[in-house]
């Protein structure tokens, strides 16, 4: 452990009279110490205690450089202390839990780091932490899974890792995505075909169900499977036993099933387009995954993973700091393309932020509902897209106010009519009326967070983020 952890503690006014931290790891007095120490030794772990002088983010941000999933925590003089939140700060130890209670604390952050190294999960961040304690408990098991997660969030990742630690581990993994393969051909692929099932097939052919047998099935985007294809395959995690094309002789596997989606498919059971016994049998446990942006955390980790066949590739500063802000849409596939890119257009040298100015730019050009260019928050960009959306409400309102008192008797002059619009928002903040925008839409969608995002003009990542913010959700 002491290869691991080094503290930064002031001998006068620390922990020290309660904590022992030469027990725990390597002790520094001194930030360069400090920042040697990381240079010299792959360090996990950097507990700070030293109250007074708070660390800021440039000293959390090049002790990172050499390595992106250093943990940097703060000690609290007491447990229920208010301290600020710093983005940088992985987390916060009392004191006041004594040596005992400290030394099971950092064993604790230790252990969930070997956790996401075992899994190959790169990141530091809480939800991913507990993806990895989730896959930890249930790999060894039998259960069926399910993963829920956007587009090139890693769910293919985990499902290797829940076969992998799991006691099938020395048999097939086999993978679909259900989503890319033709309505017809589907079932075929799973279950196989008998010779002349159907035109073109020549011969006998086995599906991906016996490929698995004793082993693992990963069922990719199972949400876009059709209401008939859902019947058969809850047959075979009912019970084991499915019928290749053109055969009435039921054959049977012994596989585990493992199986993703970006959808939420409590959603598509309202909707009648999937089943919901279907949906308790492949989710008796559910994994969820977040997108990239709300573990910002783990960019930079990501970013040192990705650019290990590039070392003579830096980033500055400045361009780690705007890939952070970065709302990234496509997740950390998105992310590993920006690299592939920047090895393949800068062999060697720096990437600056306008490298990456340009990339996001030109994210921007191809879907108008991706995140906005640099210089804003995503959080403007989506107060500014609604704030339109408001503003062209307000006109429909009164076009539709005139066109309405321009056919009926009125003793009241219509430019005397009070506008609606202006009505409703009058002395309003922006977020008021952000919020009642919002509202105003979800209810005319019936709910429909997708289509209510279609209508304000925001992608559904901003609008959920709202949802929160609003207590709407």
């Amino acid at each position: 452990m002491t290869n691991r952890v080094v503290i930064l503690t002031d001998p006068e006014a620390g922990a020290g009279q309660q904590i022992d931290w030469h027990e725990l790891g390597m002790v520094v007095h001194e930030v360069s110490r400090l920042y040697q120490a990381a240079k010299d030794s792959v360090v996990d772990l950097v507990i700070i205690d030293t109250p007074g002088t708070a660390i800021r983010y440039p000293v959390a941000a090049r002790l990172r450089r050499y390595n992106g999933l250093t943990e940097i925590w703060k000690v609290m003089r007491h447990r229920h202390e208010t301290e600020p939140e710093d983005d940088f700060i992985d987390g916060h130890i009392p004191a006041d839990l004594g040596q005992e209670g400290v030394a099971k604390k950092v064993a604790q952050i230790l252990r969930s780091k070997e956790l996401l190294a075992r899994f190959n999960i790169i990141g530091r961040s809480p939800k991913m932490k507990l993806v990895a304690e989730t896959i930890d408990r249930i790999a060894p098991t039998e259960v069926a899974v399910l993963i829920v997660g956007p587009s090139g969030s890693g769910k293919e990742l985990v499902a290797r890792a829940i076969h992998d630690y799991s006691s099938r581990a020395q048999k097939s993994f086999v993978a679909i995505n259900c989503g890319a393969i033709a309505e017809g051909v589907l079932e075929s692929e799973l279950f196989g075909h008998e010779k002349g099932a159907f035109t073109g097939s020549v011969s006998k052919r086995d599906g991906l169900f016996h490929k698995a047998d004793e082993g693992t099935i990963f069922l990719d985007e199972i949400g876009e499977t059709r209401p008939d294809m859902q019947v058969k395959l809850l047959r075979v995690l009912e019970d084991g036993t499915y019928y290749p094309v053109g055969s009435s002789v039921a054959q049977r596997a012994n596989v585990r099933v493992v199986s993703a989606t970006n959808r939420d498919l409590t959603e598509a059971i309202s909707e009648r387009s999937f089943r919901e016994d279907l949906y308790f049998r492949i989710g008796v446990v559910k994994i969820i995954l977040p997108p990239l942006f709300e573990r910002s955390c783990d960019i930079q980790p990501l970013l040192q993973h990705f650019s290990r066949k590039s070392p003579k590739l830096t980033y500055s500063d400045s361009a780690v700091d705007l890939l952070t802000r970065y709302d990234w849409p496509g997740n950390v596939r998105q992310l590993k393309n920006f690299v592939d890119r920047m090895a393949a257009l800068k062999p060697e040298g720096m990437v600056e932020a306008d490298d990456v100015q340009r990339f996001i730019e030109e994210q921007h050009t191809v879907a108008v509902n991706l995140p906005v260019k640099t210089g804003r928050t995503v959080e403007e960009a989506g107060h500014e897209l609604i704030y339109h959306a408001i503003l062209s409400l307000g006109s429909e309102i009164k076009m539709l106010r005139d066109l309405i008192t321009s056919h009926l008797p009125s003793e009241t002059p219509p430019e005397e009519l009070p506008s609606e619009a202006a009505e409703v928002t009058k002395g309003m903040s922006m977020e008021q009326m952000e919020k009642l925008m919002i509202e105003q839409v979800l209810d005319e969608t019936r709910g429909n967070r997708k289509e209510a995002a279609r209508r304000l003009g925001i992608g559904e990542r901003t609008l959920y983020r709202k949802l929160k913010k609003y207590g709407l959700s």
